[in-house]
């Protein structure tokens, strides 16, 4: 019987309930789930049960058979962040937040260089809000942009 330590118990229950809802979600069989994913349909259904541990690789492998965006929805899972991640698996933003999260430390590493050592971890909230607002401008300037291209002159 599997016991996890109590730091690692919380990850896997909040993966299994994210996997559960992509195998939901995903309108197709079980079995050809686990047959895509390389593994028998019972350990399947038990990983997603949260009854056996399952690494990422595999977690990876299972969200990708369900047709989820499998680094956004591991990454919002394992940050507490559960329901976005069954919210957001299957659509763009699911889609933007893997091209966001793989592309982010690179230009990171990029633009800021030996600066980074300056970072502080207090200031990632605040960034963050930063961030979401500068994208809702961005969609403002083109949704403006598109209206003013439409109008006749």
């Amino acid at each position: 019987m599997y016991h996890p330590t109590a730091a690692a118990r919380p990850a896997n229950e909040s993966l299994a309930r994210v996997l559960a809802h992509a195998i939901d979600a995903a309108g197709k069989p079980r079995h050809r789930i686990a047959n895509e994913c390389g593994m028998h349909r019972e350990t399947l259904l038990r990983v997603a049960r949260g009854e056996r541990p399952i690494g990422l690789d595999e977690a990876a492998r299972v969200l990708a058979a369900c047709g989820a965006h499998p680094r956004a929805s591991m990454i919002l899972a394992l940050a507490g962040q559960e329901d976005l991640a069954c919210e957001w698996m299957h659509g763009e933003m699911g889609e933007f937040l893997e091209e966001f999260f793989t592309s982010l430390p690179v230009h990171l590493q990029r633009t800021l260089g030996r600066r980074i050592e300056d970072l502080r971890p207090r200031w990632a909230g605040g960034t963050a809000q930063l961030v979401a607002r500068m994208l809702a401008k961005h969609i403002d300037d083109f949704a403006n942009r598109d209206i003013t291209m439409s109008m006749p002159r």
